[in-house]
């Protein structure tokens, strides 16, 4: 055995690339439990007073365990939306996150399921493939050849789980399902029963599952994108419907920028510091291309395909990793132009004219009137080709 492997026996904590949220904040997740005061619905966690704590922060840290722990705010943006959601989920009626693609409805989703069930796990992922075993039940066929149709041949739906264990149950990208699939959600959103016919009729059987309380869906769906389908109507009217907008504000563009990076640093074990100037360009290259005018009140032709914020903080951490494994450990305007270049056209090539006439008009006149990062931006416009 090498000295690798035996070290790696000896860790006590398997390394994780991406921890889940209950795993990431889970001492503030139990100084909120143990501090909470506020009224519950029937088998949430947490009350939704400060279920909203946790996910817009508070400023008064909470003793706990000796120590105090301080509650960050995780989704920055519409406070409002956040409080509706939670009331929604409190109530009779499913939540639908749309939206255009990266503006952190999985996150939200993914932040409400852990403060409001303890695990952000029970998902089901819309495809093309989808079908309704995905979304009810399906077999373990060689228990079920064996010893027919019993509940120990069942195996169950993130859907059903959450139903039994009256949990919430997200469903992310739901209209990338055909209609049809999409549409078995309705007798479970209405009734709150799902029925097994293969078990019987009868619910000491197991033939009908009733939701437990605290049982609800959390879908989420892109308004802008390929491969989607149209929503029936009947299952819209299972859902309370809120739009998660684009970022508008340049500042908090950049604030999550820098969070999300220094949060993936962190995770990823890279010793790297965010350069504050390089997420000043990138904040407001996206921010002037998804609005279509820059600062200087220069006109832009707005792309075709989204320009995120999830895909700002790609870029700058793909720059990043660049600057860290060939470079000098610093994220080049170079490297940022290029990664820039990759996010614009791998939805439309004929967008790389607009991102063109984007630096040799705005970013232009930013290089004249600041010079510094802005004129090393502008010079790496040779990169566009």
């Amino acid at each position: 055995m090498t000295k690798q492997q035996q070290q790696q026996k000896k860790t006590k904590q398997p390394q994780i690339q991406k921890p889940l949220v209950e795993m990431r904040y889970a001492d503030e997740l139990a100084a909120l439990r143990a501090s909470d005061c506020g009224p519950k619905p029937a088998n949430w966690q947490l009350s939704p007073r400060a279920v909203r704590a946790f996910i817009l922060g508070q400023e008064e840290p909470i003793r706990h365990a000796g120590r105090e722990v301080r509650i960050s705010a995780k989704f920055l943006g519409d406070d409002a939306l956040v409080e509706r959601a939670i009331v929604t989920l409190a109530g009779n009626r499913g939540l639908m996150l749309v939206g255009e693609p990266g503006t952190a409805k999985t996150m939200l989703s993914e932040l409400l399921a852990a403060a409001i069930s303890g695990v952000s796990t029970n998902t089901v992922q819309g495809t093309a493939g989808t079908s309704e075993d995905n979304i009810k039940y399906s077999w373990n066929y060689a228990m079920l050849l064996a010893k027919g149709p019993v509940r120990e041949a069942l195996v169950p739906s993130p859907v059903h789980v959450g139903m039994q264990r009256g949990i919430l149950t997200r469903f992310e990208e739901i209209t990338r399902c055909p209609l049809e699939i999409q549409d078995s959600l309705i007798s479970i959103l209405s009734d709150r029963v799902m029925h097994i016919p293969e078990l019987g009729e009868d619910e000491a059987e197991g033939g009908v599952l009733f939701a437990a309380p605290g049982f609800n869906v959390i879908a989420t769906a892109n308004t802008r994108d390929r491969g989607i389908n149209e929503m029936s109507s009947a299952l819209k009217r299972r859902f309370n419907f809120e739009t998660v907008d684009p970022i508008r504000s340049v500042a908090l563009e950049r604030r999550i920028i820098r969070d999300q990076c220094q949060e993936m640093f962190a995770t990823s074990g890279l010793k790297l510091d965010v350069q504050e100037d390089v997420v000043e360009l990138l904040a407001s290259t996206f921010n002037e291309l998804r609005h279509g005018v820059s600062s200087e009140q220069v006109k832009i032709q707005r792309l075709s395909g989204v320009m995120s914020t999830a895909e700002a903080v790609s870029v700058y951490y793909q720059s990043a990793l660049e600057g860290y494994y060939y470079g000098d450990g610093t994220v080049s305007t170079g490297a940022v132009v290029r990664n820039l270049l990759g996010a614009v056209v791998k939805e439309n090539r004929e967008d790389l004219p607009l991102l063109k006439e984007y630096f040799n008009r705005a970013v232009r006149l930013k290089a004249e009137k600041h010079g510094g990062k802005w004129k090393e931006y502008y010079e790496n416009r040779t990169w566009l080709k």
